[in-house]
């Protein structure tokens, strides 16, 4: 569990703080390599088991299989990141991992029955581990942790918001390279290796072998939900996580509207590049104002481009605002990352990123759900309300700035705060 520090305005002269400084720390670039390749099969593993499913069951199937997958991880992943706080990282991680590199090796070995397949496509996606989360946990500020400032943290946290863009630049372009080599099995095969390579070089670092579980967690089922502030936080960004899931159709019907086929792949494309670049503009230099003022500006920045996307007519002004919304997002994840890790409460470091995570996939799964449904005008709307909610919880999340230590109560009686 981080230490909470202080969190004063950031003048307009302090400091610049570069990315090698962040990479310097002892374990950081092995940390974030590990984290990157094992993290990579997110934006391989959907697209592969639609490819491997659909010719055994049909289209429809094939892409249930991989929501089924997605939401199996979306659902599972606070549960082992509750684990992993618990016991340490070290075998929740190396178990969770060995188990869910089997079952994608079990998907590829052959075809089966449906539910069978569905089956084992739930514990691929359900027992991936939360990497990410574990990353950020690791990211904090206290003893036992990576970073040695606030400072380091916050840039940190950018560059792995900007970073994680490019598995999903990378993730399909890897797909279709093997899919064109070889086949849609050896796309899992190959799946299966690069995640549990990531997950063993996390595991190995020192930092992660010692990441020392706290004694006194109370022992309450919601555990960071029990929170407020942090479920206002969860319940925005599934907001914001809306327009991000919708993109993908969102491009499809653009080029068909258009007549522009290569908006289909453009948008998601541009979107992440976007993101990449913003993510690391965002951590390369200081800014004004605390990482709470950060979020809520971000969010209200993020909306608003999305409303430039659907109001945007042809195809190259859709592809301009898209590129330009994306430079808000990956710092708009960062900031929402270090409020998160700021606010969760003693011993919920990694379920409290997962369940952000979580939040995230939850409304990338309406908005691909609801893309063809409704105008696109929802998708500024969705990003509105959740800049609304940070904005209405401002007094609470400015306690990320305070750094004022945060500590669950416990759920019996008589009722005590540690602080």
């Amino acid at each position: 569990m981080t230490t909470a520090q202080v969190e004063t305005p950031i003048p307009g002269g302090s400091a610049r703080l570069r990315y090698r400084d962040v990479l310097r720390e002892p374990e950081a670039k092995q940390l974030l390599a590990g984290t990157l390749v094992g993290r990579l099969p997110n934006g391989m593993a959907p697209l592969a088991i639609v490819l491997a499913g659909t010719p055994a069951y049909g289209p429809a199937s094939g892409a249930a299989l991989a929501a089924l997958y997605l939401l199996a991880s979306a659902a599972d992943g606070p549960l082992i990141g509750r684990q992993a706080d618990r016991r340490g990282q070290t075998a929740v991680f190396a178990l969770s991992g060995f188990i869910s590199c089997g079952a994608l090796v079990a998907v590829a070995a052959g075809s089966g029955r449906l539910w069978q397949v569905a089956t084992t496509v739930t514990v691929a996606g359900g027992l991936k581990p939360p990497l990410e989360a574990g990353l950020r946990s690791l990211w904090g500020t206290g003893p036992g942790s990576v970073m040695p400032s606030r400072a380091h943290q916050r840039t940190a946290l950018a560059l792995d918001a900007a970073s994680q863009e490019l598995i999903y630049i990378a993730g399909p372009i890897v797909v279709a390279a093997i899919v064109l080599a070889a086949s849609p099995s050896v796309v899992l095969l190959v799946t299966a290796v690069l995640c549990i390579a990531g997950t063993a070089l996390v595991v190995t670092t020192r930092i992660s072998r010692s990441w020392t579980p706290v004694d006194d967690r109370p022992g309450d089922w919601l555990g960071p939900l029990r929170a407020p502030h942090l479920r206002t936080l969860y319940a925005a960004m599934t907001c914001i996580g809306v327009p991000i899931g919708a993109i993908t159709p969102l491009g499809i019907n653009a080029g068909t509207r258009y007549d522009a086929s290569w908006l289909a792949g453009g948008l998601p494309a541009v979107l992440s590049t976007g993101a990449v670049l913003g993510g690391l503009a965002y951590g390369a230099r200081p800014w004004l104002g605390t990482t709470p003022q950060h979020l809520i500006a971000l969010a209200a920045l993020f909306s608003a481009g999305w409303l430039a996307v659907s109001v945007s007519g042809g195809p190259a002004a859709v592809f301009a605002a898209t590129a330009g919304t994306g430079l808000f997002m990956a710092p708009l994840l960062a900031a929402a990352f270090s409020v998160t890790g700021t606010l969760a409460p003693r011993g919920t470091a990694t379920e409290a990123q997962a369940l952000l995570v979580a939040a995230l996939d939850v409304g990338c799964a309406l908005g691909t759900a609801a893309a063809g449904l409704l105008h696109p005008l929802f998708l500024p709307a969705a990003t509105a309300a959740g800049a609304l909610l940070l904005l209405t919880a401002r007094r609470h999340l400015a306690q990320a700035a305070d750094g004022a230590p945060h500590v669950l109560p416990r759920p019996v009686p008589p009722l005590e705060v540690t602080l």
